[in-house]
């Protein structure tokens, strides 16, 4: 029998010429032995065995489930939870030490990868807060019923391919600002602009837009007032900006004042419908959707479904 307060972790390492994982890992199994904290660790092969460890831990009676790895590894350890009977996920707390190649969940709650000892300790302080989680469903082209839920964002768009080549990118540079100032670049004389049917609260919108942003949190800095816990979502809906203007939102994004840009539009709402046109990139918590969704298809909340681990 599994003692209820061993942590499970699953250590993603982290791909790139600049991971640096393994040196990493020691740092924080330096740090848990010196608080005493008792573990269990196994490490994930590749990007679709964390499901599978997760449901593995499940299983075994693990009430603590630790990501040592990023927005992608949380993304999939969600929805594995979110799978399980509801008495079944409500016994179980899910964590997260920032390790991704995109760690944008961990720094909405104030997490910082470049310091280990700090998120450790807070998560040894065991607070726990009840999160929501966004869901889109949707038909694949198969014609099969889909769902996916989401911790950070849904984007549609230009910006999905922006963080497409960032998730690239970012292992080669290992920077942050650098990778997406490199995928801006890239993207400059790329297509920006995808039609379009949103319906949002009352307003229907049919047009060629730039990006649309879904953030249950922070979106990446496109919905930077939205947080999981209020039971809406934050919708920003970029028109396709002149050239100049296109520059300019680049400035106002790095400034965190994404929202001042004239062709940003903010919308907040408990549900949306869309349809886009195929070949639409579709990026969910950072990583592409596999396939653009066939058809419309409906995002939601879901109020205070998942326990997480914050800061205290």
């Amino acid at each position: 029998m599994i003692d209820a307060n061993k942590w499970a972790i699953i250590y993603c390492p982290k791909g790139g010429f600049f991971g640096g994982s393994q040196s990493r890992w020691e740092r924080v199994e330096r740090c848990l032995k010196a608080r005493k904290i008792a573990f269990d660790m196994v490490q994930s092969e590749n990007s679709g065995s964390v499901s599978r460890l997760v449901k593995m831990l499940i299983d075994n009676g693990y009430k603590t489930i630790i990501l040592f790895g990023g927005d992608s590894a949380l993304n999939d350890a969600a929805n594995c939870l979110m799978q399980e009977e509801r008495t079944i996920r409500e016994s179980i707390v899910l964590g997260i030490i920032p390790n991704g190649v995109m760690n944008d969940f961990a720094h909405f709650w104030g997490f910082d990868e470049d310091n280990i000892e700090e998120t450790i300790g807070w998560l040894a302080q065991r607070r726990v807060r009840k999160i929501d989680l966004g869901c889109v469903r949707y038909k694949n082209r198969r014609g099969e019923r889909c769902k996916r839920y989401f911790l950070n964002c849904i984007n549609v768009g230009f910006i999905a391919a922006i963080m497409n080549l960032r998730r690239r990118t970012r292992s080669l540079l290992g920077s942050r600002t650098l990778s997406f100032i490199f995928s801006f670049i890239l993207l400059i004389f790329q297509r920006m602009d995808y039609r379009m049917h949103i319906r949002i609260n009352t307003d229907v919108i049919k047009k060629k837009l730039m990006t649309v942003c879904i953030g249950n949190a922070s979106g990446y800095g496109q919905t930077p007032n939205a947080v999981p816990y209020n039971g809406l979502l934050d919708v920003t809906i970029v028109h396709h900006p002149q050239i100049t203007q296109l520059f300019e939102g680049f400035y106002l994004f790095l400034r965190g004042k994404f929202l001042n840009h004239r062709s940003v539009y903010p919308y907040r709402t408990r549900e949306l419908e869309m349809h886009v046109e195929p070949q639409t990139l579709v990026g969910i918590d950072g990583r592409l959707l596999n396939g653009t969704p066939v058809g419309p298809f409906k995002i939601t909340v879901e109020k205070e479904v998942l326990n997480f681990l914050i800061p205290s």
